[in-house]
């Protein structure tokens, strides 16, 4: 195996799935980004003793839309993780399926 250590980001990260994942696979985090509290609180309880550069160096961002257009907060990395929206699919978004993005394109277009 290869000593050169690819380096990922993870966006939309919920609590942590692509990390593990790419942490098995000798990948290192150097950001991570997620929105909701919980599965933040759950991240980090999963992944703080993996990784702990990640959240002693602040780099696990709550807000993507807070990093600056330059993105100088976001360390050079290899490859980019990003969680598909599980909410359409959980109880917790009521199991409307794919049929929840047909009202996306909507929210989107309100937020330009």
């Amino acid at each position: 195996m290869s000593d050169i250590k690819l380096k990922f980001i993870d966006l939309f990260a919920g609590i942590g799935g692509f990390h593990f994942a790419m942490h098995e696979n000798n990948m290192e985090c150097v950001f991570a980004s997620e929105i909701d509290e919980k599965a933040r609180e759950t991240y980090k309880y999963n992944l703080k003793d993996i990784c702990p550069k990640l959240f002693e160096e602040k780099l696990f961002n709550e807000d993507i839309l807070s990093i600056s257009e330059d993105c100088h907060e976001i360390p050079d990395f290899d490859v980019l993780c990003a969680g598909f929206p599980c909410q359409p699919f959980s109880q917790a978004g009521q199991k409307k399926g794919f049929s929840f993005f047909l009202i996306l394109p909507v929210y989107f277009l309100y937020l330009s």
